[in-house]
């Protein structure tokens, strides 16, 4: 649906210039700090797992029961969430969700019983998934196709901004006040913080006044959206649907997810028991894979906009690096620290970037009107990618032993590398 002209539309070049300038700035810190805040109220139950378990005699199973039905929740919320942000303004969306997530928080550090756990999370992941959808209609709407890519990657930072954050604050919390503390404290931060992102973002530059992106930087008219019905189902069967390319992409993220939460999830357990790492030891090569995934998604979605927006060949070049980054792993002797921890270094840097510019690749396959439905339908396969990978891996690891976990990911990659490669040739001008 074509937005109708803001009554005080800006036709000064000079003017119009300056405001984008302004706001693409203003839109990109509020959009990169509000989503690593939603990290602060996400991940914080990994550092207060054990104290949690410990206190109310928790199995691993019983456990596991938390975050399995919280990852379901997650994934559907990614995807319902995207629909919605295709039509809401994003500042109510991405405000709102983080501002209900804060307050679950708060109740959650009072919850004394595994339902209480469990319905409690699964209620905040339901609102964690209105955190992404927001940035994905913000990113397609402020920065033209052939500098998108560049544009995701400063925003994707925020994954690893406010995992790593969270991460150090939440041990301290736990260590110093007790685990109830690592839900507290980042509740009232986020409270606060909901209420900075919604003064600070803004809707699309349409709506305040200002040309598309595509006249603004190329002095062209929007991609046009070849569709016959406008109304909501019409545009989401005909760009979400019936659209070919955003479903191989989607499937491709379930792949990818597979080795991207294997190695979050698994790789201190495996570098203990096979490597002959120490915890803390583990924990530093894991922080080196958070890290390099920064570089890695930056460094795709540049290299994808030097291709004039073509995202596949990037992909591919990045999915085949992983593959042998993951094959490498079967070589290294165990102790060798340094070596394991630049092969995790590797794989961080490689697994990022597809992961993020099949978000990118969905976006553009759906045009701008259905952007934010195609991008969490990635999300919904990618986490259940990672729902199958919690099983999946702890199923192999039991029967066949680290080197089966090992194939298991590396055919994962092989099978999301290979519905990459489909997607070659294809850009937002010429998916239909």
């Amino acid at each position: 649906m074509v937005a109708p002209e803001h009554p005080n539309t800006v036709r000064d070049p000079a003017e119009v210039d300056r405001l984008y300038r302004y706001w693409r700035v203003r839109v990109m810190y509020a959009m990169t700090t509000g989503y690593a805040l939603y990290y602060f109220t996400r991940k914080n139950i990994s550092m207060a797992a054990k104290p949690i378990t410990d206190e109310f005699g928790f199995t691993n199973t019983q456990w596991g029961m938390v975050l399995s039905a919280a990852t379901v929740v997650y994934a559907l919320s990614k995807f319902l969430s995207g629909v919605i942000g295709d039509r809401a303004n994003p500042r109510w969306l991405m405000a709102g969700g983080l501002l209900l997530s804060a307050l679950v928080n708060l109740a959650f550090g009072f919850a004394a019983g595994l339902g209480s756990f469990v319905a409690l999370w699964a209620l905040n992941n339901l609102f964690q998934g209105a955190g992404s959808p927001p940035c994905f209609r913000l990113l397609t709407h402020w920065f033209s196709p052939r500098e998108i890519g560049r544009a995701w990657g400063v925003w994707n930072a925020s994954h690893q901004i406010g995992g790593a954050v969270i991460a150090v604050w939440a041990g301290w919390l736990v260590t110093h006040y007790g685990w109830r503390a690592a839900f507290w404290a980042p509740a009232v931060v986020c409270l606060v913080g909901a209420f900075w992102l919604f003064n600070r973002l803004t809707d699309s530059p349409e709506a305040m006044g200002l040309p598309p992106v595509e006249v603004y930087k190329e002095g062209a008219a929007p991609v046009a959206a070849s569709r016959h019905d406008d109304s909501f189902w019409g545009i989401f069967r005909e760009h979400i649907l019936t659209n070919p390319w955003v479903w191989v992409v989607s499937f491709a993220n379930f792949f990818i997810y597979i080795v991207r939460i294997g190695i979050l999830d698994w790789a201190p357990k495996y570098l203990v028991e096979a490597k002959n790492f120490s915890l803390k030891d583990a924990g530093w090569a894991l922080s080196a894979f958070e890290l390099a995934g920064i570089f890695g998604a930056y460094a795709a979605g540049w290299i994808s906009d030097r291709m004039d927006g073509r995202r596949g060949p990037a992909s591919v070049m990045f999915m085949i690096l992983l593959i042998v980054s993951v094959g490498i792993l079967f070589f290294v002797p165990a102790g060798q620290r340094l070596t394991m921890a630049a092969v995790f270094t590797a794989i961080g840097f490689f697994v990022y970037g597809p992961q993020m510019l099949v978000a990118v690749a969905a976006a553009d396959f759906a045009t701008k009107v259905a952007s934010s439905s195609a991008v969490g339908l990635t999300g919904l396969l990618g986490y259940l990618g990672a729902t199958l990978c919690g099983v999946g891996t702890g199923v192999i690891a039991d029967h066949y032993g680290w080197d089966g976990v090992l194939w298991f990911y590396g055919i994962s990659a092989v099978i999301g590398c290979a519905l990459l490669a489909t997607t070659w040739h294809k850009t937002a001008a010429n998916v239909r």
